[in-house]
């Protein structure tokens, strides 16, 4: 029992440390933002975003997913406690992280002046995108160094890599646009990702790790695996971005560019904020499922556990975007969105699916199967894009959130009976009652915004917040004790 005990506060204790650095990094980002839009204006912002945009699609494609795939190859070096074994797979991942870095940088100096004439219709910016080429580079040198981190899960070291780096590039930035302006755009993007990539190497260096001559057959051996699941990681995470480009390709088509722009804050919101818990679980649950993805027992026991405290943590937050996610949008958009208020309602209840399937999803890539993994990614991408189109065909924009809700539950079933089948899972009686409890208020609060008048739907709505946030806050004291945590430190400091 005292194990089991353990095993929560160790989720828990990962999740509040990089959940507050999520927090940070949401805070920084807002703050760069602010900067951006007084110093250069909505003009300097849009070139920002294409820049970002354009190296960010790049990167995706060139790093060959090393950035996840690798993460369970460190992990069960690390465990072992063989630093033989342990330094050469850092070696040889290091390795590939440097050849995968320069190849993207090779391929972005290559095409630079197509980048310039596709992202802006001239060739006035193909001198700014060859000097941003190197950042493909950074970006995934910085990528590898924090891989090692999280392989080797130095939470610790992580989140302070995370925050120090983007907190200095924050700084390097605001005299590079002030004195500078638009011309100040590519340098600081640039000292931005070097000042991230010097942050990692600080923080992988504490760590260290003994060098390892890495010869021909080393590199073969040790790197296929990573290189085989990481190129299918790619691969998939480029089919789920196109299918994100035709879904608002076709909004645009049918219903035009003021829809586009709803959809997109809509998500935002969903993915920003709720978003920012899967973040920071991740960065922990993975290689610690990785750690033991060998055996059914302790796998189908963690997984559990693990969606056990994300339904916890996050039910209550649904439940609040669900009543007051009005004023959410007049406080973080205007109120000429809305419109979106219904599509972020149903896709609201879709997050309670996806936390489940988050959770058991994981356990494709700690067991390395990347067979099943594309299989999986790609079949769900198809009803994805199918049910998007049909629902805003249908719909509008409230199809949108119905299509994400329905989506998400037929992908839980998909991969619930994938796992069962290959990997002897099960979900255990404790989360089966907390999804139900959770999910049920969630769907009363939902009924009353939806169909009741003001005053009922805030005081049924407010009632459901309150008894979501009650029964979270006890199962999580019968997981983690944090009453007698918290006595015990009120003594110690009496």
């Amino acid at each position: 029992m005292e194990q089991k005990s353990n095993s929560y506060q160790q989720i828990f204790k990962a999740t509040s440390i990089l959940g507050g650095v999520q927090v940070l990094n949401i805070i920084i980002s807002i703050i760069r933002s602010k900067i951006v839009a007084v110093f250069l204006g909505p003009s300097g912002m849009g070139i920002v975003s294409i820049f970002t945009s354009t190296i960010g699609l790049l990167a995706q494609i060139t790093n060959f997913g090393l950035g996840t795939s690798a993460v369970k190859n460190i992990t069960i070096a690390s465990e072992a406690n063989d630093h033989q074994k342990l330094a050469k797979t850092t070696s040889v991942f290091l390795k590939l992280v440097w050849i995968t870095g320069m190849f993207g940088f090779i391929v972005a100096l290559a095409l630079s002046p197509y980048l310039s004439k596709i992202a802006f219709g001239s060739d006035k910016y193909t001198f700014a995108f060859v000097l941003l080429s190197v950042t493909l580079l950074f970006t995934q040198v910085s990528a590898g160094q924090n891989v090692i981190l999280q392989g080797m899960r130095k939470i610790q070291y992580m989140a302070k890599s995370n925050t120090l780096g983007a907190l200095l590039g924050l700084i390097i930035s605001i005299p590079v646009y002030y004195f500078w302006r638009e011309d100040g755009i590519v340098p600081a993007m640039i000292l931005s990702s070097i000042s991230i990539m010097v942050i990692s190497f600080y923080y992988v260096k504490k760590i260290k790790i003994a060098n390892f001559p890495v010869n021909t057959y080393d590199f073969k051996t040790e790197g296929k695996d990573m290189l085989r699941m990481g190129l299918l990681i790619s691969f998939s995470s480029i089919i789920t971005l196109a299918v994100a480009y035709i879904v608002r390709i076709y909004i645009n088509k049918v219903g035009g560019i003021k829809d586009v722009g709803l959809f997109t804050a809509g998500f935002a919101i969903i993915n920003t904020y709720v978003g920012m818990v899967f973040t920071a679980m991740s960065s922990d649950y993975y290689p610690r499922l990785a750690s033991v993805s060998e055996d059914n027992k302790k796998t189908k026991q963690i997984i559990n556990e693990q969606a056990e405290i994300a339904i916890l943590i996050l039910s209550p937050i649904l439940i609040v975007f669900l009543v007051f996610i009005h004023w959410g949008i007049l406080l973080l958009y205007s109120i000429d969105f809305i419109e979106v208020i219904p599509m972020v309602h149903w896709a609201t209840l879709g997050i309670f699916f996806k936390a489940l399937t988050w959770s058991m999803g994981y356990l494709f890539l700690a067991r390395g199967a990347s067979k099943v993994f594309f299989w999986n990614e790609l079949c769900s991408n198809c009803y994805v894009l199918i049910s998007n189109l049909l629902g805003y065909y249908y719909f509008g924009l409230t199809g949108l959130g119905v299509s994400f809700l329905i989506s998400y539950f037929i992908y839980f079933i998909q991969v619930f009976f994938i796992c069962k089948k290959y990997y002897e899972f099960d979900m255990n009686k404790a989360i089966i009652k907390i999804f139900s409890i959770q999910f049920s208020l969630a769907l009363f609060s939902f009924v009353a915004v939806y169909y009741c008048n003001v005053f009922i739907a805030y005081s049924v709505g407010l009632l459901m917040v309150l008894l979501a946030s009650w029964f979270s806050w006890n199962e999580l004291d019968g997981r983690l004790n944090i009453k007698a945590t918290i006595k015990n430190k009120f003594k110690k400091n009496g």
